[in-house]
């Protein structure tokens, strides 16, 4: 077949196919089923067209039209449905609290890595403060004369909480993400950040409890605290989804069982970022205010709490059915 034949025999379709593709503005859903259909039987006519003239007429300025086209069609018929209001609703409302209870043994796992070092090293140095000169990391050192002086580190000028908030939030986040990522390391390094984030936190609170001051530093703490540690908690429980897919295949293979394990972890972390700013706004404003009284730190800290569980607990749960009398 001449090129010149092709023109003349097919372009009737190929100008309907562009018709069909300025009417509907590239979204095939503005069309009708009728024109869907027609549509999608002369994209799959203008592809035979394309193989065709590539192959015959591979420089033709017709083959460079057919190209552009079916190029269109292909992005207009494959187009991914886009993120649509409700769809994000109905994530927030039902499809992240379920995706939380389904990976339950993977957190559950990663709080009794960050709890249980965190009662052990609060119990431990309670008793025998010395003990903080060693079992504290390096960088939470300086902190120890700080307390021995009867002294706390939590106080923010008012100036400051914005650019302190901010830096928190990107800690946070930072802590968070780590606790993920590290599960690509047969799980190793989660169960490293949760060990010592529990042991920090567990070891300044004995020194603190022992110091008499371990009521202030909770003061401080809880208002964001219930929020910020059960985000890390759900960080680590991604972080070992992912480890437990690289060594418990099954019968997948390991790299398709990670990939699976990587979608359910994404979707379990993504909830993380915007609670961690939600905590991380309370640390910068609220918990360092003076003005304050602890019992309203303490209600902001429960009651964030028991929503946030309240949420992930309940949320997107169906309701039973009515049996009929």
């Amino acid at each position: 077949m001449h090129i010149d034949e092709l023109y003349r025999t097919r372009k009737v379709d190929w100008q309907r196919l562009t018709h069909l593709l300025d009417q509907s503005k590239n979204n095939i859903a503005a069309l009708t089923p009728e024109q869907v259909q027609e549509l999608g039987s002369l994209y799959r006519a203008t592809t035979s067209d394309l193989a065709v003239a590539q192959r015959d007429f591979p420089r033709h300025q017709v083959t460079a039209y057919l190209n552009q086209l079916v190029g269109r069609a292909h992005a207009t018929v494959y187009r991914s449905e886009p993120m649509a209001y409700r769809r994000l609703v109905q994530f927030v409302t039902a499809g992240y609290p379920r995706a939380y209870r389904r990976a339950w043994p993977f957190v559950l796992v990663a709080a009794l890595l960050f709890l249980l070092p965190a009662v052990l090293a609060g119990l431990g140095i309670y008793f025998e403060p010395q003990a903080a000169h060693w079992l504290l990391p390096e960088e939470h050192q300086q902190l120890i004369p700080l307390i021995e002086q009867k002294e706390l580190w939590v106080d923010i000028p008012l100036t400051q909480r914005p650019f302190a908030s901010s830096f928190i939030m990107q800690n946070n986040i930072r802590v968070a993400f780590l606790a993920f990522s590290g599960g690509v390391l047969c799980g190793l390094m989660t169960i490293w950040v949760m060990v010592m984030n529990g042991l920090v936190l567990g070891g300044i609170t004995g020194l603190t409890a022992y110091y008499g001051m371990g009521f202030d530093l909770w003061t401080f703490v809880i208002g964001h605290g219930m929020i910020e540690l059960s985000v890390i908690i759900i960080a680590g429980g991604s972080g070992l989804m992912l480890g437990w897919g690289l060594l418990h295949p099954g019968l997948l293979r390991r790299r398709d069982s990670l990939a699976l394990a990587a979608r359910q972890a994404v979707t379990l972390l993504s909830g993380c970022v915007p609670l961690l700013v939600i905590a991380g706004l309370i640390e910068g404003f609220i918990s360092p205010a003076e003005g304050l009284p602890w019992v309203i730190k303490w209600s902001v800290g429960l009651g964030s709490g028991v929503l946030l569980y309240a949420y992930l607990l309940l949320g997107g749960r169906e309701r039973p059915a009515r049996r009929a009398r």
